[in-house]
């Protein structure tokens, strides 16, 4: 078998040792960690730090410089970096280290929330709906129109009177034509035409508020109250026409016994009879149509009720 050297021509240079290969090896890989952490990384370039496992790798190894492909130009060292995949890695004072842990910094701008405690929304419970019930309705009355019916009755009572006095003066030969219109004038003033008026007024507006919505039957009937009253304000407008305040007892005593079967006493009992019976007529006929609207309305606050509450939605 011919040299390796004759072969070739030139000598072969020895590749360089493993541990050289290993220290440089352990350089880079330390060199790689502390540019990283950018720590600085002292590493020592002794035999003795090499891991005994890469010395027992290398002597198991085959000598490269037998074998003839190991060989290379001076030019072109080899680098060998398969075996540092067998080191273990130097280690370094950065793994020894404990870790610190930080809170987390709130920045200005994030809300700083001082309760972290969860806002529960109110459960808002339906509101009641409140409906006012209907007011019984008030039964209206008839004791206003029968005062305005007795003012205008009054009235028609003035009329009747004043008629009666002149009447009954013509009888008699006081009234004259030439002097009729001056005895009716005279009259008007005085209290015996006012008094009677009076008296028959107010006893027909409490025989109105007494009956109120009562039948026409009942002011024929009671209609004889009414005139008595009449009767009596005669008798009291021929005392205020005296006057009493300036009579005595005896001479108060003889007037009224002069005027209790006077023609005019006699006319003041029939007219305010007969008035009440006509004018209570009508304050009755209105009394009935007053007693049918508050029938209807007492019905139909009925219904309603029966009814129940409504919902209107508009």
């Amino acid at each position: 078998m011919s040299d390796p050297k004759s072969s070739y021509g030139e000598p072969v240079e020895e590749p360089t040792s493993v541990d050289d290969v290993v220290v440089r090896a352990q350089e880079g890989l330390a060199d790689a960690e502390a540019a990283r952490r950018d720590e600085p990384v002292v590493t020592t370039p002794a035999d003795d730090d090499v891991p005994s496992a890469a010395n027992d790798w290398a002597a198991e190894e085959p000598s490269w410089a037998s074998h003839p492909a190991a060989s290379a130009p001076e030019s072109d060292p080899v680098v060998v970096t398969e075996p540092a995949a067998h080191a273990e890695p130097a280690p370094t004072a950065a793994y020894d280290e404990p870790t610190t842990a930080y809170e987390p910094v709130v920045a200005p701008s994030e809300p700083v929330v001082a309760d972290a405690t969860p806002v529960v929304a109110p459960v808002v419970a339906p509101q009641p709906i409140f409906v006012q019930a209907p007011e019984a309705p008030r039964p209206r009355g008839n004791r206003g129109a029968a005062g305005a019916i007795g003012l205008l009755a009054a009235l028609c009572f003035a009329a009747l009177y004043l008629a009666a006095w002149l009447g009954f003066g013509a009888l008699s030969g006081d009234v004259t034509a030439a002097n009729v219109g001056t005895t009716a004038l005279s009259a008007l003033t005085t209290f015996t035409l006012w008094v009677p008026t009076v008296v028959f007024f107010v006893a027909f507006w409490l025989l109105g508020a007494i009956i109120n919505r009562g039948r026409w039957g009942v002011w024929v009937i009671t209609g004889l109250a009414v005139g008595v009253a009449a009767y009596g304000g005669h008798l009291l407008g021929a005392l205020f026409q005296a006057p009493f305040w300036l009579k005595t007892a005896s001479e108060g005593a003889e007037i009224v016994e002069a005027q209790l079967l006077a023609p005019l006493a006699i006319a003041a009992f029939v007219f305010g009879r007969e008035l009440t019976i006509w004018f209570g007529a009508w304050v009755a006929a209105r009394g009935r149509r007053v007693t049918e609207i508050n029938v209807e309305a007492q019905r139909e606050y009925e219904r309603t009720l029966e009814a129940g509450p409504q919902l209107v939605r508009q």
